[in-house]
Parts: structure tokens; sequence; C-alpha cells
């Protein structure tokens, strides 16, 4: 099974899959680092995914995509004061771009993850796990305890499975705040593939 990973950080979702071929796309490129070291068999490309994703979709069975959140975050919402700190931001309509490629024109299984926005979604998704999901599936409900996001840093790496203490040149709480539960993704990707499962 050919799966491509976007926005693929230091590979949370991915952590669990197994019997997969993967190709992860990141574009920073030490975050890209360090999947790769995580995950050597699987192929890291540094480039933006959003463009990759349009150019190549065609190409995989799966697709998982984790658009950055932070214009649609309800926290950041809130801490937002128009001011060169904290300006006001157009939110990333590149999410629903996705969405709706993937609606229209794929012909595999497909997961775009972002977080609970500060408005009504524009396309509804399944909420699960304190997060939204977009798929052509149905997924089982299931909960997580936390997503640690007000935990320290051994906690976060403890919560997710990722030690990264010996990397440089990265907000290391941010990389680990970003990366999703690898039980979340691997109950996902399971759910694609369940024979019962329906399309949506």
């Amino acid at each position: 099974m050919r799966v491509l990973n976007l926005y693929a950080g230091i590979g949370g979702n991915r952590k669990l899959w197994e019997g997969v071929d993967v190709v992860a796309v990141e574009n920073n490129k030490e975050i890209a680092k360090i999947y790769q070291d995580f995950f050597p068999d699987d192929e890291v490309i540094v480039a933006d995914a959003h463009d990759y994703l349009f150019q190549h979709f065609k190409e995989f069975d799966f697709i998982w995509s984790s658009p950055p959140c932070p214009s649609h975050s309800k926290i950041n919402k809130c801490f937002t004061y128009g001011n060169a700190t904290n300006p006001v931001v157009y939110p990333d309509m590149k999410l629903y771009e996705e969405i709706l490629l993937l609606q229209g024109y794929y012909k595999g299984k497909y997961c775009v993850e972002n977080v609970i926005s500060w408005y009504e979604p524009l396309i509804e998704p399944q909420e699960l796990a304190k997060h939204y999901f977009w798929t052509n599936f149905y997924i089982t409900p299931f909960k997580i305890a936390t997503r640690g996001h007000y935990a320290g840093n051994e906690e976060l790496s403890a919560l997710k499975g990722f030690n990264i203490d010996k990397y440089s040149g990265i907000d290391k709480k941010i990389v680990l705040r970003n990366c999703v539960e690898p039980k979340t993704g691997l109950h996902i990707f399971q759910e694609a593939f369940r024979k019962h499962q329906t399309l949506l």
C-alpha cells in the first residue's frame, strides 16, 4: 500500500503504521531530518506539501494531510490582538482546497486533520479526539486522555513517544505539540481499511 503523509512533522500519525510504503512531505528540512531518523525506510521529501498533493495525489492508495492550523485555532484567535506581535491574519484556505480536491478527484481513502476551529467549519468534519477529521470513511468514535498542550517537553516526549533531545535548530515544544498522537493515527488508518466501512 502506497501512502502519502503530508505536513509530516516528526511522524506522530505515522508512528504505528506497519506494512506500508510511505512518502512523507515536510517543508522544514530540520524537522524532515528528524522524521527520516525515526523512519529510515520512508521516502522523505522536503517540499511544499500543498503543491505536492496537487501534483501527485493520483499516485497513492491513502493520503493523510495535516495542514497548518494556527489561523483556524480557537487558542490562537484568543491571543490575536491586531498588533505587530499578534496580527490579524486571513484563515488559511488551503485546508479547504485540499479537502475539496480529495472529495472531488481522489479515488483512494484520505484523512485531512486539523484543530477545532474558532468558526463553524465550512465543510462538515467528524469531530474526534479533540480534533476535526475530514475523510471519505466513517471513524468509530474514540477518546484520548490529553493532548498535553500545556505539558513540558519531557511529558510531551513520553506522551507522543518521541525523544528529540539530541536535536537543535527547532522549537521542540511546538514540534511535539504539533505531533499527532500515534494511537490516533493508527486508529484512523485501521478504520480506513476495515472491510465493513462504507464511503461517506
